[in-house]
């Protein structure tokens, strides 16, 4: 696998890539770099572990929490619940750690592990890589009194929903929602929150039986949402991923909001209500320009990073920003949660049309999408991306020829074994055909 962490920690074929003793060996890992840290001075220490409803997460899981518990942490079993719910419990119920176990928005055969520490966040590059530099290392695992012990917490959907409620500015009664939660960690905590916050919900994709997540639903998979949005007549409809950390949307008309556009909607809304530190929102490589040219007129200034909310993240902490997210849907909105949560965007996405009393179709008007194309070249070697003459000429070719009306951008995915090439230009003709030459060469050049 290379190195084990990416971009959202460890993921990998369940059973094959990311094996029962693998989960195990990192938890132990985890739990011996901690210590070795400090984090656990002075008291017993504590782990939360959550998982999103896939079939494998069951004996990951089991893995995870015996890894834990022969290092000497105490484990709370969360059970399914949003990578975001984790997180937030992980602070909430003074955890030392929480594990979440998840791909997110990949299919059901895959999995991973995620680490937040004591304050719910992602556990940063350096303590990853010494965790995984421990695995395999000897180690005097404590006997007696010295294991961890076991428990299963009770309240915690209850728990989350509230604090999910308590964000929110208004009431969403009036607003008809239909929520798509992909068959996912969410198929239990979105539709109890939008319906505590007044709306009338109808639901989709909330019947996970641990092979179908992510399958044909969700934010990756928007046309059962547009379905039933316009069979319902609704007035949007939400769509989370298999861990509910992204949300989309769909107008009463059909039409996609994706996280560009909902960044550029609470973007606004976060400033006329004062909350917008430095009138700035962080965004990464794969925003839209259309988003960034409506920042501009705005008058707010947008802060590039990496592709993934933990770029995203650093870079918010570092200049105390309060909002910024991916066009893929990650939101992460720093006054309410750590990490990019679909259901908290979701619900105040739908605030900002009940506070104005608009369409999404309207409040989505606030940016116009330049023509993008995204195509995933897989079976190449992704490591010589940013070292082949022949790609790099190719894509100064490109770049000449969309000059200022255009984008590209080759880089290789943190997550999947893939190259992502992206055109953005005037048109969406010039795109297509430019992302697909461009394509071409990956697969001769990488192949």
């Amino acid at each position: 696998m290379g190195r084990l962490f990416g971009t959202d920690g460890v993921r990998g074929l369940a059973n094959r890539d990311l094996t029962a003793p693998l989960a195990m060996d990192l938890s132990v890992a985890a739990a011996r770099v901690l210590g070795e840290a400090g984090a656990f001075t002075g008291h017993r220490p504590v782990a939360v572990v959550g998982r999103d409803p896939r079939a494998s997460g069951e004996f990951l899981e089991a893995a995870v929490v015996a890894g834990l518990a022969s290092a000497g942490v105490d484990v709370l079993r969360l059970g399914v619940l949003p990578t975001p719910a984790v997180a937030h419990l992980t602070h909430a119920l003074t955890a030392d750690l929480g594990v979440m176990l998840s791909a997110s928005h990949n299919p059901a055969p895959d999995n991973g592990i995620k680490f937040f520490d004591r304050s719910g966040h992602k556990l940063p590059d350096e303590i990853e890589d010494r965790i995984e530099g421990s695995l395999g290392q000897a180690w005097e695992p404590p006997t007696g009194a010295g294991v961890g012990r076991v428990r299963e917490a009770h309240g915690t959907v209850e728990h989350y929903v509230a604090h999910l409620i308590s964000t929110l500015p208004v009431s969403l009664a009036g607003l008809r929602v239909v929520v798509d939660c992909a068959h996912g960690a969410s198929w239990e905590v979105a539709p109890e929150a939008l319906r505590r916050a007044g709306a009338e919900v109808i639901t989709i994709g909330v019947a996970p039986d641990g092979l179908n997540i992510n399958s044909g639903c969700g934010s990756t998979h928007l046309e059962a949402l547009r379905a039933a949005v316009l069979e319902h007549g609704a007035d949007a409809g939400i769509a989370n991923d298999g861990d509910a950390d992204r949300c989309l949307a769909v107008t009463a008309s059909g039409e996609e909001v994706d996280g560009d556009q909902i960044m550029a909607i609470l973007a606004l809304e976060q400033r006329e209500a004062g909350l917008l530190a430095a009138d700035t929102v962080v965004a990464t490589v794969m925003s839209n320009l259309g988003f960034r040219l409506a920042m501009r007129e705005a008058g707010i200034t947008v802060v590039e990073t990496a592709v993934g909310d933990r770029y995203v993240l650093e870079a918010m902490k570092e200049g105390g920003y309060t909002l910024g997210g991916e066009q893929s849907g990650h939101v992460i909105m720093r006054h309410h949660a750590t990490t990019g949560d679909g259901v908290l965007t979701g619900l105040h996405l739908l605030a900002a049309m009940a506070r104005r009393g608009v369409s999404l179709d309207e409040l989505a008007k606030v940016m116009t999408r330049l023509p993008q194309v995204l195509i995933n070249v897989r079976g190449v070697d992704k490591t010589r991306t940013k070292t082949s003459p022949e790609l790099a000429g190719a894509i100064a070719e490109a770049e000449s020829e969309l000059g200022d009306t255009g984008r590209v951008l080759i880089r290789p995915s943190g997550t999947e074994p893939m190259v992502r090439v992206m055109v953005e230009a005037a048109s969406q003709e010039q795109a297509q055909a430019v992302a697909e030459r461009l394509a071409g060469v990956v697969r001769t050049a990488l192949g």
